[in-house]
């Protein structure tokens, strides 16, 4: 008689009860082995290798005595598979049909003792499938209770596990909050709001030489303990659990536990990030973006809007107000590069001197501290010197533009966060920086003009260089003696009178030239100051003294 070798598989789907003497195992190990007891006159034999899978779920085949069971099955060693039923072996319809086609290839019986049938026959097979598609129906219903009791418990604000997020430990169905780690929340949360950039943040954060807090896990898997990773600040940027919240398949419900970030703050942050998101998209268009959009107002409290204006291949921004009427003009037309340029130098200086901000802004600066917190401040110097659009937005409030001056608000508790350093108990909310410099009518634009007569942030304009050029050209033509005024008022189909204007700017002093060349000249000298009657003397000195800001030479 041939002997039939038959390897009996067991396996729990919970580890409860398996440290007991005789437990479920057992009891499917000795049903299985009675079972093939019975058939041992058709050469039944029971293989002493013991298949256990204790506490493993049917629903993957990543189970070890399963997978040394398959091994022996490709290799020869088993004749007949015996369970004590069929989910045993696994719970899934095409997982079971993976190990029907291996055992086909090996030769090889299945056999559940408690079912009656075997995959011999084709009515086995079919009560076979039947049955592990109820097995399936059954480990999909379960799955979806538990996801509705999981929503359920979400709903309500409950922690439902999972590593809990930093700055929370767990605290049964609730978490309750590590203040070391909260603080640190806080900084990034509050640092963010000043930079508006997470690798700005990242950047920061490394050169404090603030890393993650190393964790350890309840599973014991170890977190932190190195430098925030730019996903890292932006999951803890985004999640709802740090103001009061659980979120939950996009929705957010009020949590059951404390918040270590306030609504207002949470909000702005949500707001910045959706802006940055916004902004990367709009980048090409933007290529030049105005910081003081939203923040810049007139002498009567109305907001100026940015604004720009084509020419050629060059773009002008401008903040202007809104007309009085739909068809009318702005009133107030100021060149952005000019404005932006006053804004970020009076707050350059600001930061220049260290001591006196820190008194201005009411912060509080620890004595050991002292030398960083001065280095903080020629960087942030720095960042506003090069016109910083982050840092400037962060730091304003407000910017007011009066006839003779600007009004610049800035936001204390920022300027206190850009320099790594907390604000005294009764610190004012902002306080005010200003700069004495005057509104010029220049054609339908509006100038700044400084006290010493310069124009902030001017460029060179193309219509004083392109005047330079043609009046040392007609210069040289008139000197060769080959035209003279008349033959070139002729050719340029232009008055006598004009020709002998120009051709007066061959003789600009060197630095009225350089002062062109720069954008450096008196804001109120352009293209028609500069050829009209009279308006350049013959004497160097007295055209660096007309034309040129007080001071520069």
């Amino acid at each position: 008689m041939k002997t039939v070798r038959c390897a009996i598989y067991t396996r729990k789907s919970s580890e409860e009860g398996l440290e007991q003497a005789f437990n479920s195992l057992d009891a499917q190990r000795e049903a299985c082995a009675a079972y093939v007891l019975s058939q041992a006159s058709e050469g039944w034999t029971e293989l002493p290798d013991v298949y256990d899978d204790g506490g493993l779920s049917g629903g993957s085949l990543e189970r070890p005595a399963l997978q040394r069971l398959l091994s022996d099955v490709a290799t020869g060693k088993v004749d007949i598979i015996v369970v004590y039923k069929v989910d045993r072996l696994t719970r899934s319809l095409l997982d079971f049909a993976k190990l029907v086609e291996a055992f086909d290839r090996a030769g090889v019986s299945f056999v559940s003792i408690t079912q009656s049938f075997n995959t011999t026959t084709s009515m086995g097979r079919l009560t076979l499938n039947m049955l592990l598609s109820f097995a399936q129906f059954e480990r999909e219903v379960t799955a979806e209770r538990i996801r509705d009791k999981i929503a359920a418990s979400k709903a309500k604000g409950m922690w439902m596990g999972g590593v809990p997020p930093l700055g929370y430990a767990p605290d049964g169905r609730t978490l309750k909050i590590v203040p070391d780690h909260a603080g640190l929340i806080r900084d990034i949360y509050g640092r963010y709001l000043v930079l508006g950039n997470v690798r700005l943040v990242k950047e920061q954060l490394e050169r404090d030489g603030l890393f993650a807090p190393p964790r350890v896990t309840a599973s014991g898997r170890a977190l932190g303990g190195g430098p925030f990773s730019r996903g890292q600040l932006y999951t803890i940027l985004k999640s709802p659990i740090y103001a009061g919240n659980i979120g939950h398949r996009g929705a957010i419900h009020p949590g059951q536990h404390e918040a270590i970030i306030d609504r207002e703050t949470w909000d702005r942050v949500q707001a910045m990030l959706a802006d940055h998101l916004q902004g990367e998209r709009r980048a090409a268009r933007a290529a030049s973006p105005s910081p003081l959009a939203g923040k810049i107002i007139d002498a009567s409290a109305a907001p100026l809007i940015a604004s720009h204006a084509c020419k050629g291949s060059r773009r002008y921004r401008y903040y202007v107000s809104r007309p009085v009427d739909r068809a009318g003009s702005p009133t107030l037309r100021i060149p952005a590069l000019e404005i932006e340029t006053v804004v970020a130098d009076c707050l350059a200086r600001a930061f220049e001197d260290p001591v006196g901000l820190s008194a201005t802004a009411w912060l509080a600066v620890a004595p050991t501290d002292y030398v960083g917190f001065v280095e903080r401040a020629a960087r942030c110097a720095t960042k506003l010197q090069r016109r910083d659009r982050l840092m400037l937005r962060a730091l304003l409030t407000r910017v007011q533009v009066f006839d003779a001056r600007i009004e610049i608000e800035c936001d204390s508790k920022a300027v206190g966060v850009a320099l790594g350093v907390g604000q005294a108990g009764n610190a004012r909310p902002s306080f005010i920086l200003g700069s004495e410099v005057r509104l010029t009518r220049s054609g339908r634009a509006m100038r700044l003009v400084q006290g010493n007569g310069a124009s902030p942030g001017q460029l060179p304009e193309a219509a004083l260089v392109r005047l330079v050029v043609r009046g040392r050209s007609w210069w040289q033509e008139l000197r060769s003696g080959n035209v003279t005024v008349t033959l070139l008022a002729d050719r340029e189909g232009i008055c006598r009178s004009y020709v002998t204007r120009v051709v007066r700017l061959a003789f600009l002093a060197p630095p009225v030239v350089d002062a062109i060349l720069a954008g450096a000249l008196r804001a109120e000298v352009d293209a028609g100051a500069l050829t009209s009657p009279g308006a350049v003397d013959m004497g160097w000195t007295d055209q660096v003294r007309r034309l040129m800001p007080r001071g520069e030479s």
